[in-house]
């Protein structure tokens, strides 16, 4: 697979602070690849060094074999896609898409047709006269797409480009996105705070924290596999518990309050395992729910102290031990699923090896 991006060892120093810490990523051709972290973590400062922006105080950014070290942004092989999708509200659909073509020497007819096919290709067939101003959100960011893409980049940028849309719109365009980018076959690079955004359209994603880059991986290895307790804890929701291996000859042998004395094997080990004290992590829907009746072996009991009904899943707080800590466990709402009430004892029972330990 050709290295399409390559940053190398980057950093970007502002007033002494360093905005981007020594990142160092490679992104495949085609691939559709997510910078994902909280607000100030360098994420979008590193999006406009690859897109030219922003100059690096060290390091390098190669695309397509190509240093691009003073090449300004309109010379690079990108595009990109503001937050605020930087529409021009004098212009009409067509003239917004073909603004990037007027330096081109194309003719009238080869213009509509790049025009015509970039709007198809968005979703946008016959808005070509429509006003700016008289465009939806939704609307408005095909166009943003649009005038990107009809330039043909090898490389798209696309800076949290759905964060002023509303949910249900969000999630139409994910889809959209997504599809649009496989039949385009560029590879996209997005920058996002949304973990749910990042997981549905990544086929990579690269989590950062205080500018530097804490994780790469799939979604599915993110999500079930976060090698730091950070991590973990960004991703989705994780239940933490502390934990202390008492053996670790041929497997771990740990104990907890909340399961006793068990074994996990190194794979599910992240950090240094020489040390005695971890942290153990679980998500809580690999926590099972029964009646305080249906006991046995495996099971620990507790007490529902709030329920939260989400329609496909209810999401439960249950205190459990002698410190009064609680889990967070999440059930999905299937036909004949009995809902627990606040105050009811129940019994709690997991599969051991969906449990994570974190030597942070």
């Amino acid at each position: 697979m050709n290295k399409l991006v390559q940053v190398k060892n980057i950093y970007k120093t502002f007033a002494g602070l360093n905005a981007v810490d020594g990142v160092s990523l490679e992104i495949d051709q085609g691939q559709f690849f997510s910078l994902l972290g909280p607000s100030g973590c360098g994420k979008t400062t590193l999006l406009r060094l690859i897109a030219g922006f922003e100059k690096p105080s060290s390091g390098e950014v190669v695309i397509d074999n190509l240093h691009m070290e003073g090449v300004v942004p309109n010379q690079r092989p990108t595009n990109m896609v503001f937050q605020n999708y930087a529409i021009f509200p004098h212009l009409n659909v067509e003239q917004n898409v073909a603004y990037g073509l007027h330096k081109k020497r194309l003719s009238k007819v080869e213009k509509t047709k790049m025009i015509n096919e970039v709007l198809d290709l968005v979703g946008l067939s016959g808005f070509n006269h429509r006003a700016a101003s008289a465009m939806s959100g939704g609307q408005k960011q095909r166009v943003a797409l649009a005038r990107a893409l009809i330039l043909k980049p090898k490389v798209l940028l696309l800076d949290e480009p759905l964060s002023a849309l509303d949910k249900k719109l969000r999630e139409q365009m994910q889809l959209e996105l997504r599809n649009l980018q496989r039949a385009v076959g560029i590879t996209f690079i997005l920058v996002t705070h949304d973990q749910e955004e990042a997981l549905t359209m990544s086929d990579k994603v690269a989590v950062m924290f205080d500018g530097q880059v804490a994780q790469v991986a799939t979604p599915r290895e993110l999500y079930e596999k976060p090698i730091s307790q950070k991590v973990a804890s960004f991703i989705g929701a994780m239940n933490f518990i502390d934990g202390k291996v008492i053996d670790s000859k041929n497997v771990f042998t740990v104990e907890s309050e909340l399961w006793g004395t068990f074994t996990m094997t190194r794979s599910q080990m992240f950090g240094n395992p020489s040390k005695t004290v971890m942290t153990l992590g679980i998500r809580p829907e690999r926590i099972s729910i029964g009646t305080a009746s249906k006991t046995d072996a495996a099971s620990v009991s507790g007490i529902i102290k709030d329920a939260a009904y989400y329609g496909e899943t209810t999401n439960y707080k249950i205190q459990y031990g002698t410190k009064g800590a609680t889990l967070n466990v999440s059930e999905q709402n299937s036909f004949g699923q009995m809902g627990y009430q606040i105050g009811e004892e129940v019994q709690l029972k997991t599969d051991l090896e969906s449990l994570i330990g974190f030597f942070d």
